[in-house]
């Protein structure tokens, strides 16, 4: 017997869709070195923006690939990629009180997310993102839980 339930039942702590990604930061940086302002307006929230331009250095272009890492892992676990409505911006990564990553979606995201959750039940997404090096990493998981 599986520890998950199948894909018919409700089940308390059951897993709606699991995402992984590996990025290159220096392919990050070099995107944003040749589009600058449009590249990050387009797949950025004003949020995540302020948060690694406070970073400022070294660190701002491994930030900005995990996030962008994170997106992309949101977007599989979803089951959808970037399609269906769901676009970079609905995908936000915060801070949490902790200092600990979390996902906050709007929109096109929002609306699957809605859809994949069984009535009676919410859905909690957990985040965890790493770089090293090149690589910057980030892995989700969406979980449903009885209201």
């Amino acid at each position: 017997m599986s520890a998950v339930p199948s894909q018919g039942q409700a089940g308390e702590g059951r897993v709606l869709g699991i995402g992984l990604d590996l990025c290159l930061c220096p392919r990050i940086g070099e995107v944003i070195g040749r589009h600058g302002e449009r590249f990050l307006a387009r797949i950025f929230t004003p949020a995540e923006r302020a948060y690694v331009e406070r970073l400022g250095g070294r660190n701002r272009t491994g930030a900005y690939a995990k996030r962008w890492a994170a997106k992309e892992a949101c977007a599989k676990a979803l089951g959808t990629g970037f399609a269906r409505g769901v676009a970079f911006r609905d995908i936000e990564v915060r801070r949490n009180a902790a200092g600990a990553p979390e996902l906050a979606l709007s929109g096109g995201a929002r609306q699957v997310l809605a859809a994949l959750t069984a009535p009676g039940h919410r859905a909690q997404l957990f985040l965890s993102m790493s770089d090293d090096g090149p690589f910057a990493m980030a892995q989700v998981l969406i979980q449903q839980h009885a209201l």
